[in-house]
């Protein structure tokens, strides 16, 4: 299977290059970025920055000028470049790098025509525009999540991270509601044994929740990440051809105790009495 074919499009307005090396490695996930641009108005000393992230990593720069106070021009150029790059024909998806929504309809716009479309931002990243892509890659939580790896300083702790995109739009996912929606799929994938495939729920959750990554809870690999809830159980199994494969259930519920038996009590016949106790003699 061929490689998929990629524009990596970034708005340096509102991203900040030490995010360069995440979005490349991301993008690079899945498929060769053929094209790579970045855009703003390199005149400005704010931009300066990014002129060695751009050499390094063969990133072209597409100069827009701001023609008047309060308008974005750097967008509208932006949305012109992706609909040339898709009416060429020549490319498989897009990569849109930015936490601006106003690429909102742009995204819809170029999954209508059936591409691939990878958004990549900050967790300040508003809703409408994650939903749009097919998948969302928050950079600030993945830089943060490979930061505690090395054990490097950084200023982004992972779970405030988190909690600051879900405060952003009341429809983020949180831990609570994975699991809860896990469950439901398990449930309804069931094939009558109480396994599931990981990957299939891996893949229902991305097309539920775009902007669904493990990293984001601090998980290496979604095998640990589902086996981190404690009513759930994760199995590995190789198949013929040695190859390893994951499944998923909830577990059991615990077989309830039998009851205890009553306790025999000792009943008389009628109109019996017990005899008197039988007094054992002292010895003198």
């Amino acid at each position: 299977m061929e490689d998929l074919k990629l524009a990596v499009l970034i708005d340096a307005d509102n991203i900040s290059p030490k995010y360069v090396k995440v979005i490349l490695d991301e993008a690079a996930s899945f498929g060769v970025s053929a094209v790579k641009r970045i855009y703003g108005d390199w005149s400005d000393q704010r931009l300066k920055s990014w002129k060695d992230a751009l050499l390094n990593n063969s990133i072209i720069p597409m100069q827009q000028y701001s023609y008047t106070t309060g308008k974005n021009a750097t967008d509208s150029a932006m949305i012109i470049d992706a609909m040339d790059l898709l009416y060429s024909g020549n490319l498989d998806g897009f990569c849109i790098v930015s936490s601006d929504s106003d690429f909102t309809r742009l995204a819809a716009r170029l999954r209508e025509a059936g591409k691939l479309v990878i958004g990549m931002g900050e967790s300040k990243t508003l809703g409408p525009f994650v939903k749009a892509c097919d998948q969302f890659k928050y950079l600030d939580l993945i830089l943060g999540h490979q930061a505690e790896e090395t054990g490097a300083p950084t200023a982004t702790d992972t779970a405030e991270a988190a909690a600051m995109a879900q405060a952003g739009d009341d429809t983020a996912i949180n831990r609570d509601s994975v699991g809860k929606l896990v469950r439901g799929m398990i449930d309804e994938m069931d094939d009558g044994t109480g396994w599931v495939r990981t990957s299939r729920v891996g893949d229902q959750l991305i097309k539920r929740y775009p902007d669904f990554d493990v990293r984001n809870f601090g998980s290496k690999s979604l095998n640990k990440f589902l086996a981190s809830f404690p009513e759930m159980e994760v199995e590995e199994r190789i198949l013929a051809n040695g190859n390893p494969i994951q499944f998923v259930r909830v577990r059991p519920a615990p077989a309830p105790k039998p009851p205890k038996p009553p306790k025999k009590s000792v009943t008389h016949k009628a109109g019996a009495h017990p005899g008197p106790k039988k007094r054992t003699a002292r010895k003198k």
